[in-house]
């Protein structure tokens, strides 16, 4: 613990550390551990039962080689004798390999090779038999093979000698097969033992971890919370103190965060004497004149311009509005003669009773202020007109926001502002002594408050809804599809051809949507349509959004002309959203066959 006893001291934390270090690693070992044994396992059994097929294997071999020669006694013709002694040449060739195979390995039959002393005995047991085995039958080819062939009397006794050893053969050869069983049994057996040690020894592991690091933790950390909670209660304490002494220093405090905020918002500052001497210029002030030394006594004129008249001018300011402050566009001169247009403010502050000075905020508007030059050189007739046209735009916009935030808010305070000063009084009556009148308000209470939601959710609709910030604009109009049609009875769907559903930047979203709004609404309000189809759909670079409508439809050549009324500034509104979003508006309509909308909007890679 600390001196406050508030958290775990380092030697603490370091020893849980080390237990944390030492238990994970030791869960790690044992089962790294346990894996390279139960592979290494794996990997000798693995040839287990190749072995003990091949071994099974030469019994029926053997057998067929038995039955093979033996059958050289029934057959009396010359062809059938060379038939049969291909068979058995083959039978052999396949038997010597695997019994080989078996004592010395072999990869292609996946024989390793490694028998235990056991097997290796009976092997040496049974060798002779094999030998003596395979000499006949090789001696009784070469005499199939001869030229001229040699009669059946010939190797007569090389036959009998293989039925003689067959028999020993074979049962030898069943003892080295169930000896090949019974040690890959052991190893299964042994395999098991391991793994039930290896979880035995984890579960100990685990056990451990539980009692000297788990438990002891937990109960450091409730200790630790306990001593939490104590200091809470002596930090509201202390900040309830502090909320009283603030009292009497908050005026001090406004005034410097009103000053840290206009230095920090601002582009160029400076503070100066109320006779222009300097006293601090910001950085970017510097770097804009290329100033870089100054005293007590450069002037803050001479800083701003080289040019005499413009010096006399910006001091003539200085003099004149230092006690009440000042607020315009000064130029200036930069020493490379470079002309500085500023938007300046002069603002009388006091650092100390017996001090004031003048803080100097301005923003460079060069740019700004040659376009508005530029401006100026246009002819007056055209200016005027294009103004014109663009107050009255800005005027139906400014109308059409005032006419919504007032239904807005209308809709508040009539609806939802009387539901709630209703909820309000409904529950200070609540006497919670008569349970069957508090039990019957509660229910009105609970019908009250659902018209509230209801309430709220309109309101909030009619303005952004929330599927269009928290999921995109294709759940967003399907909202406005469906909240409109219930609202109004009439069918409007929405169809996504493509299953668009990419998330845009949210000014185009938000524009999308009231460009699609605003056709609905067109399409509900003066169409007269019962029918409205949204159909969307996207290539790699485009998203294409369609309204129809089954309406009575227009002339789009009026539409253009007109410049007040609702339809007008209706189509005014959509193209300068559309414009916005560098997209493109194509309106087709015919009176008496309804209206089409589209909409191609460009999707960034």
């Amino acid at each position: 613990m600390t001196k406050n006893g508030n958290s775990l001291d380092q030697r603490t934390f370091d020893r849980l550390s080390r237990l944390y270090i030492i238990a994970l690693s030791t869960i790690a070992l044992s089962v790294v551990l346990s894996q390279i044994l139960v592979r290494k396992h794996l990997n000798d059994q693995q040839s287990d039962s190749s072995v003990i097929n091949v071994a099974g294997r030469q019994r029926m071999l053997s057998q067929k080689l038995t039955k093979e020669i033996v059958s050289l006694t029934t057959e009396s013709s010359t062809e059938e004798r060379i038939l049969l002694k291909e068979k058995i040449k083959q039978t052999l060739k396949v038997w010597e390999l695997s019994h080989h195979a078996l004592q010395k390995g072999n990869d292609s039959l996946g024989l390793p090779g490694k028998n235990s002393a056991i097997i290796k005995e009976k092997f040496e047991v049974l060798n002779p038999t094999f030998n003596t085995i395979s000499a006949a039958s090789k001696s009784i080819i070469e005499k199939i093979e001869n030229v001229p062939p040699l009669p059946l009397s010939a190797f007569i006794e090389n036959i009998e000698s293989v039925k003689e050893n067959e028999g020993h053969f074979l049962q030898v050869m069943d003892q080295i097969v169930n000896q090949y069983d019974a040690e890959a049994d052991a190893k299964v057996s042994w395999l098991r033992t391991l793994e039930m040690l290896l979880m035995v020894v984890t579960l100990l592991i685990l056990l451990g971890e539980f009692l000297f690091i788990f438990w002891p933790t937990a109960k450091s950390v409730r200790a630790t919370l306990a001593d939490l909670l104590i200091a809470e209660k002596k930090a509201k304490k202390m900040a309830f103190d502090a909320d009283e002494l603030s009292i009497s220093k908050e005026k001090s405090i406004k005034e410097l965060r009103a000053l840290s905020h206009a230095m920090d918002e601002t582009l160029l500052f400076a503070r100066i004497t109320p006779n222009g001497a300097l006293v601090h210029i910001g950085k970017k002030f510097s770097r804009l004149f290329k100033f870089t030394k100054y005293n007590m006594t450069t002037n803050f004129a001479d800083i701003l311009s080289i040019n005499e008249t413009e010096q006399n001018i910006i001091e003539n300011l200085i003099n004149k509005h230092k006690k009440t402050g000042w607020q315009g566009e000064v130029k200036g001169t930069t020493k490379d003669n470079i002309d500085v247009w500023l938007e300046m403010a002069i603002i009388p502050f006091s650092p100390t009773d017996d001090k004031s000075e003048l803080l100097i905020i301005a923003s460079e508007i060069t740019a700004r202020k040659a376009a508005q030059l530029e401006i100026a050189r246009l002819t007056k007739e055209s200016f005027e007109e294009k103004m014109n046209q663009q107050k009255l735009v800005s005027s139906q916009i400014i109308e059409n926001q005032e006419k919504e935030q007032n239904r807005i808010a209308k809709d508040v305070h009539d609806g939802i502002g009387q539901m709630l000063t209703g909820l309000k009084y409904n529950l200070e009556s609540i006497d919670i002594k008569d349970i069957d009148k508090t039990a019957s308000k509660i229910e009105h209470l609970k019908e009250l408050t659902s018209n509230i939601i209801k309430g709220v959710r309109t309101a909030t609709f009619n303005l952004t809804p929330p599927e269009l910030s928290d999921h995109g604009i294709v759940p967003a109009i399907s909202k406005l599809t469906l909240e409109l049609g219930k609202l109004t009875g009439k069918n409007i769907v929405l169809f996504n051809k493509t299953d668009f559903n990419q998330r845009l930047d949210s000014l185009v979203e938000i524009n999308i949507y009231r460009i699609v709004q605003e056709a609905i609404n067109n399409a509900i309000k003066y169409a007269d349509s019962t029918h409205i189809l949204v159909s969307l759909s996207h290539s790699e670079n485009i998203l294409s959004i369609v309204v129809d409508d089954n309406g009575k439809g227009f002339d789009p050549t009026k539409v253009k002309n007109i410049k007040n009324g609702d339809g007008g500034m209706g189509m005014t509104f959509m193209k300068e959203r559309i414009k916005y979003i560098e997209g493109r508006l194509f309106l087709n309509s015919e009176i008496g066959k309804g209206t089409r909308v589209t909409l191609n909007i460009p999707l960034s890679n």
